[in-house]
Order: C-alpha cells, then structure tokens, then sequence
C-alpha cells in the first residue's frame, strides 16, 4: 500500500523505501489483495478539489472488491477551510489536512496526490477561481500526475457548472477535461517529456450525487452498485468510507459508517463512452497485453496463497518477478516491479527501522541509532551490505527466521542536511494561490521522501533488493505504546517573538522580547541582532557569545523610528548573524492524536499594529469555540479573558446560596462566542438561557459565526435569526454603512471604510439572510454582481443589553495584524460601556 512500501525500480536493482518511518510487512489480507490488484493492468484516477471531496465509498469498493489500482487528486490540500481542531489557518491547516488524507488513504489503500494550487477559500464560479489560479500551470500539474500515474479512467466528482457549488469544484472539473486532452499530446508541456511519457486515459466521466436537495443523478446514467461487505474487512465498502472520511477531523467531517449496498451514477464527459463498465475498452490483463504467462503465474500463486504462512509463496513470486523484470515496456515494468517488491518483503515478513532516542537532531553532529532487522520467512533473507550516511559496511548475514538483529551505529548528520519541512513550504509561495515547488518532479506528492537513509543490500533467493529506511525517532509513550516518527532536522538556533502580535498607541515606543532557542552545543561568537521593517534595520543589538543556553532579550524600537513608518499595520523581522551564518527560522510543531508530528519553519516576523486603537472593557468571559485567535488576541490587547465552564452558570456545591449563575456573569464585560461554538460546544442548550438573562439585566453578548451543520441550539439570539450559506468571498468588496451615527461604529473607535482595507481572504461567511424586526443590521455589502448582502452584523437591544451577531472574519483579520478589524471588534466588546 502506497504508505507503507513504495518501490522505485532503477538500473535493474529494486529500491525499496517507506514513506512512514519503518519498512513493515502487510498483513496476508492486504498481501492476498495486492497480488489480484496486480493481476489488473487498469487505474483509475479520481479528481476533485479539496480534501474530503473525494467519495471514499467508490474509492474503497475499487480497491477492494475490483482490485484495481487507485488514487485521489485533490488539487489543493484544504488550507483556505476553517479547523475545528485548533487555531492553525492558511498553509498550515492545509499540511494538516494533507496527513488527515494520508491517515484516509492508510485505511481505504488509495494512494494520494495533489497540485500546487493553493486553497484561497470559498469562490462563487470557475471566472472567479481562475482569476486567483494560473490555469496553465494548474493543468500541467494534472497532466503531469495523468503521466506519472498512467490512470486508464479519470473519475470527476463535481460537473463544470454552478451545480458544483463552489468554483473551485467547478475548475476541477474544467481542469480534468482539459488535461485530459493535453496528457497524450507530447506538443503539450514538453518539459514533462525528460521524466515520464505521454499518456492517454481511455475517458472522463462524472460520479453524480445526492447532496441534501441538489440531486444531479439519473436513471439512464450508468449505474454501479457498491458497498457489498467484505468478510476479510470485516466490515462492506460504505463502513469503511465512513471510517476513512472521518479522519478528515479539522473540518469536523465525521461521517456513518453505513452498512449495505448502495448506487453510484456515472455521465459521460469526454473520450470513449462506457455503456456496461468504467473499464470498457481498456486492456485488462496481462494476457490481452500478450503476457499469458504472467497472468497464469499469479492464477497460481494466488490460488495457492497460504494466510498463516505467506512465505510460502516467495520461490513462486521471485520466478514471477523474473518474467516482469523481462517486459518490454519499461513504465509498465516499473509500475509493477514495486508493487511486486513490495509483496515479496511482505511474504518475507521483513521489518527494517533505524532509530534514535531523540526527535529533532542538527546538521553537522553526531547521534547514536539502532538497526533493527528481522525477517519471518522459512527460507532466510541476506544482509549483504549497509550503506550508512557516512560509509558502507559489508556484512552477508543471514536473517535467522523470527529473530530480531540490532546493530549500533552512530551517524554523523551531514553539514549541509536540510532542515526538515514540507517541500511546497519551505519557500514563499508564488503568489497568493500557487506553491513554490523547488523541484518540478516533486509536484503531485503529498510530501518528499526522507532525505536521510540507511540503505541496505537484500538477497532473497537469489533476487537482489536495495531498501531505504529513513533515519526515525522512536519512544515507549505510556499510553499509545510505541511512537514511531520521522528524524526531525532543526536550525542549531532559533528565533521568534515572545508573542505573536503586539499593539501600540501613536507616540508610545515599541517594547518587544525576542526568544533565543539554542539547539546544538556550539558556541556562537561575535553575534549581531539585527529587527527589520521593509528591508530596513529598525533596532536589535549586539551579542557576543552564546553558548547552549535558552533565553529571551527585551529589545526597544523607538517611537520616533516607528512615527516614521507610515502604515499602521507592520511586519517586523528578525534575524540573528553569527560567525558568517545567519538564523532567522522559527520552528513550528503541530501534534494532534490523529496525526505524526508535522514540522515546518517560519520566518522570525511578528505583526504590529499601531494606531488609534481604543478599548473600554477589562474582562471578557468566552464561550471556546472551534479555536481561533480571539482569546490570544484579547490578552495582547491588556484584556482579562475567562474561558467559561459549567460551574460559570451552576456554581460549585461548597458556593453559597447567594453566588447566582447571574452574579458570576456579570462581573463580564462582555462575553465573547468562539467562531462555530454552537457547532462544538454542547452544552449551549442548558448555558443560553443563562446567557439571555446576563443581556436582559445588562449583559453584552457578542457572537461571531456559525453554520447550520451539527448545531447544539436552534435559536441563538434572544430573537430570532436564520443563517445561510450567503457569503462575501472577495476581501476587498466595498462596505456600506447603513447607519453611521450608530454607536458602534463611533464608540470608542470612530470606524471608517479605511478600517476594512487590508483585509485577508474575505469579508465573512454565513450571513443570517432572515431576522426579527428587532434586529438592525450595520452593513450593506456583495460580491461583483450579486445582490447586497445585510447579515454580516445584526444588533439588537434586549432589556438593559446588547446583543451582537457578526459573521465577519474576526478569526483571519486578527493573526493578520489589521488593525481596523481590532478597532470594530473593539467596539462591539464596548457596547455596554458607551
């Protein structure tokens, strides 16, 4: 399976590696499948947008029940999407989302690609997507993943037109088509031409669906049923979707996992019309493309097939893989030698890791690994030779059956290693909505291959096979057992802002701290701190000995400096020169149960907003939502936040009878929803009652948004509202105030159309579309030829309280540093105090 072993034929001598951290064998159920997907020579490639539109349901049945080979292409990696699961935004949340694929992809034997389009957020046609994305280069990455993975069918899941629902949707659609035509023209991207071959799917079709009441199927669509259960499963093809989707958990995509058969629907799009099969038309065997002889060794093998004792099977598939190294077509030859390779370790029941005690290590030092080996299989597997990072040594020794071989070595991590990030990271992106990629050939993987391998000589029989096993971290957790994780390179020093954002009045001096992380044992000399704005030094100092200890250092730019720079909204950089080397990387760590550690590096920047920038309110009581920056952002702003549990509403048993829920509240100045807390918090129902007293004796309540999915209340406000999927996509789109004189627009900020400039992405999403009379909204904005749109903020009155409701993106303006987005949230926490 595609994240267990991969093999790479090269110069007749198979290389295998493990995109995971250890080389382990496949259990006899997945080996049994593997050898009758090798029996089929087709693939199908299935194309959408985003992570969690693919259907895992048809994804599963290909693979398991027709054995053929499969992969998803999800032109993005999700990072324009909200998380559920903590404050990560952008290109973060889509490395998030890409190992939530890969997890999917573990359990439904999908392999896994995308483009580097970026995920800019939600877009209304494929005109608007198209502004944002270069289609040329969007299209040459679809034709390049069509070459690399030679798919006989490519599988749409959205049409071209607005029944798609999102333009992005709409464009993979447009994109499959057009790469479709363009993968077998070898006038077409050419360059391609140096790596891999034209290649020509036999057609395109579209898997219509059911969506709430947009139903896109009929009855004279060809037809497939899925879903039949699985006795090596366990389980039918739908419960394993449904076990599969749900790991799309930043996006709160948990699905049922339903038992039964179902109907997939399919419409013709391009290439030759299928009438009885997806496969109609396609070579199927190796007998139809002239290799008999392969086809009636695998009938053997497989029929032969021993679950307790796979082994039995090698001196069969070690002939077989004879008559596959003699093909004449060198792509085929290659496609299946690895998945052939990958069997053959498997039924040798072979395990290989190198492993270190430590997670992160630092170019140029020296770390101690263990080799683990041990092979299952009857007959032994020779370790001819081992290629350490720094030498080889010759070994030719035997794997004694079942038992384990350890070898100590300690390896010297090269001066010029990399440090350890997501290739389409590690560089600013090209634009807004394209990855850098510093390697054309890497576009497509979901991530490049460890850098760093301990390479080893296997001999089975008397077939020769070259494994790479990345150098890995390994530990005893107390609870999940052994961790095994990729070896983590990290900068011998790194930088970052001891906060990640910083507020200012006119006329006041910045005081700011500056993290020093010291991750080696050198000893840095002659160091100069240099904080930068715009290419220009506006403070930092000298340092002229570090050595091996962590620490912070307060620096001061002044105001005089900083009334020299005209925006209010700055990014400052820091850098740290020592010795000749410069370091100015923070490392960021993301670690969620569900997911391996996942690293990368940012620069030393921190965000400045400066300005008139006014504030009534000391304590704010919130309401956790689906994590955003809100509380963080209060904090910085000198605002005491309270983040409320149940006893803020009931009280503790030993409290005295007079220590009231309403009591407890109203020493809030306001209290603050979470975006989407009433899609995560369930304990909404019994705390809103609660919440409406606090306004009606005084309260200010203030609620940013929520959608209509899995919600825990039906009425929010004290009157009622009704939300809709109404957005406004285009971040620049012009604002109007419907009441001016309104005090939250003039107390104690005095808001202006100046004060949405500068914003990120959107305006905001969800807008309620129908309101009581009680409510008045503030806003009257639309996207380019739509109509205004009046629910970005609805104010109400109630008793001696306010009641705000707004939609727009607080949760991205904030982490960006706008600073008009900071003063109209400020008023709203003002509200009572006017």
């Amino acid at each position: 399976m595609f994240n267990k072993v991969f093999v790479v034929f090269s110069l007749g001598f198979s290389v295998v590696f493990c995109s995971a951290q250890q080389v382990r064998p496949s259990k006899s159920s997945e080996i049994y499948r593997d050898l009758k997907t090798l029996k089929n020579i087709p693939k199908v490639l299935y194309l959408a947008a985003h992570p969690d539109d693919e259907n895992t349901g048809l994804l599963s049945w290909l693979i398991n029940d027709k054995n053929v080979e499969t992969a998803y292409l999800s032109l993005t990696r999700g990072d324009g999407g909200q998380n559920l699961l903590g404050t990560e935004q952008g290109a973060v949340l889509g490395l998030i989302r890409t190992h939530e694929l890969l997890e999917a992809r573990k359990l439904d034997g999908a392999q896994q690609f995308f483009t580097r389009a970026i995920d800019f957020g939600f877009s209304k046609n494929t005109t608007d997507t198209f502004k944002q994305w270069d289609e040329n280069i969007i299209t040459a990455d679809v034709v390049w993943v069509i070459r690399n993975f030679r798919p006989d069918v490519i599988i749409c899941r959205f049409p071209p037109t607005a029944a798609a629902g999102h333009g992005q949707h709409a464009a993979s659609a447009v994109l499959a088509e057009k790469a479709f035509k363009l993968a077998g023209d070898k006038n077409a991207f050419p360059d391609q031409l140096k790596y891999v071959n034209v290649w020509q799917p036999k057609r395109v079709l579209w898997n219509t669906f059911r969506f709430g009441n947009n139903n896109t199927t009929a009855e004279n669509q060809m037809k497939i049923t899925v879903g039949q259960y699985d006795a090596q499963l366990g389980m039918g093809y739908g419960e394993l979707a449904g076990l599969s989707r749900s790991l799309h958990k930043s996006q709160g995509a948990g699905t049922r996992s339903v038992a039964g058969i179902k109907t997939e629907y399919f419409s013709h799009v391009a290439g030759e019309p299928a009438k009885a099969s997806l496969f109609d038309g396609v070579v199927k065997s190796w007998t139809a493309k002239g290799n008999a002889d392969i086809d009636q060794s695998l009938d053997k093998i497989i029929s032969a097939f021993n679950f307790n004792q796979p082994d039995l099977s090698l001196p069969a598939l070690l002939a077989l893989r004879k008559k596959v190294m003699a093909l004449k077509d060198s792509a085929l030859k290659k496609d299946k030698i690895k998945s052939l390779d990958q069997i053959i370790l498997s039924c040798a029941g072979f395990m290989g890791e190198v492993v270190t005690n430590q997670a992160e290590a630092v170019a140029g030092e020296n770390y101690n690994f263990n080799l683990n080996l041990i092979s299952r299989a009857k007959n032994p597997v020779v370790l001819e030779n081992v290629k350490w990072l720094n030498r080889q040594e010759h070994l030719n020794r035997k794997l004694s059956k079942d038992s384990l071989i350890t070898i100590d070595h300690t390896i010297h991590i090269p001066d010029d290693a990399a440090l350890t990030e997501p290739y389409w990271l590690a560089k600013p992106a090209k634009d807004a909505a394209t990855f850098y990629v510093p390697d054309e050939t890497l576009v497509g993987l979901p991530e490049a291959d460890s850098p760093l391998n301990v390479l080893l000589d296997l001999k089975i029989g008397s077939e020769k096979f070259e494994v790479k096993l990345p150098l890995s971290f390994k530990k005893l957790d107390p609870v999940r057992g052994d961790v095994v994780e990729s070896l983590r390179i990290i900068p011998a020093l790194e930088l970052k802002f001891a906060q990640p954002l910083y507020l200012i009045k006119e006329n006041e001096d910045l005081h700011l701290s500056l993290n020093f992380k010291v991750n080696s044992s050198k000893q840095f000399n002659n160091g100069k701190v240099n904080l930068m704005y715009n290419g220009e030094r506006v403070g930092g100092g000298d340092l002229k000995s570090i050595n091996g200890k962590d620490f912070t250092v307060d620096y001061i730019i002044p105001k005089a400096k900083l009334a020299s720079i005209k925006s209010n909204q700055l990014q400052l950089e820091a850098d740290f020169v020592a010795d000749g080397f410069t370091y100015n990387k923070k490392q960021v760590l993301i670690q969620y149960p569900h997911l391996p550690s996942l690293q990368y590096f940012a620069p030393a920047t921190v965000a400045v907003m400066k300005g008139d920038i006014q504030m009534k309110v000391k304590k704010v009581g919130y309401v956790q939502g689906a994590g955003d920056f809100m509380p963080e952002f209060l904090r910085i702003a000198g605002i005491q936040v309270d983040v409320l549990k149940d006893e803020d509403f009931y009280g503790n048993p030993d409290e005295s009878a007079g220590n009231s829920s309403l009591n407890r509240l109203s020493q809030y100045d306001a209290i603050v929803f979470g975006v989407r807390a009433n899609n995560t918090e369930k304990k909404l129902g019994r705390w809103m009652p609660f919440l409406w007293s606090y306004v009606k004796t005084g309260g200010n309540l203030v609620m940013q948004y929520n959608t209509n999915q899995d919600t825990t209340v039906d009425q929010l406000g004290m009157y009622n509202f009704s939300i809709a999927n109404k957005r406004v996509t285009e971040e620049n789109a012009e604002v109007k105030f419907l009441n001016p004189n309104h005090q939250l627009l003039n107390f104690p900020n005095k808001i202006t159309a100046d004060d949405f400039k500068g914003w990120v992405q959107e305006r905001g999403a969800y807008f309620p579309v129908q309101w009581d009379k009680a409510y008045e909204p503030l806003f009257e904005m639309h996207d380019t030829g739509e109509e205004p749109l009046q629910g970005s903020t609805l104010y109400a009155k109630y008793g001696k309280g306010n009641f705000i409701y707004t939609p727009l993106a607080f949760f991205r303006q904030l982490p960006a540093g706008n600073v008009g987005a900071a003063r109209l949230f400020l008023n709203f926490l003002s509200a009572q105090k006017n």
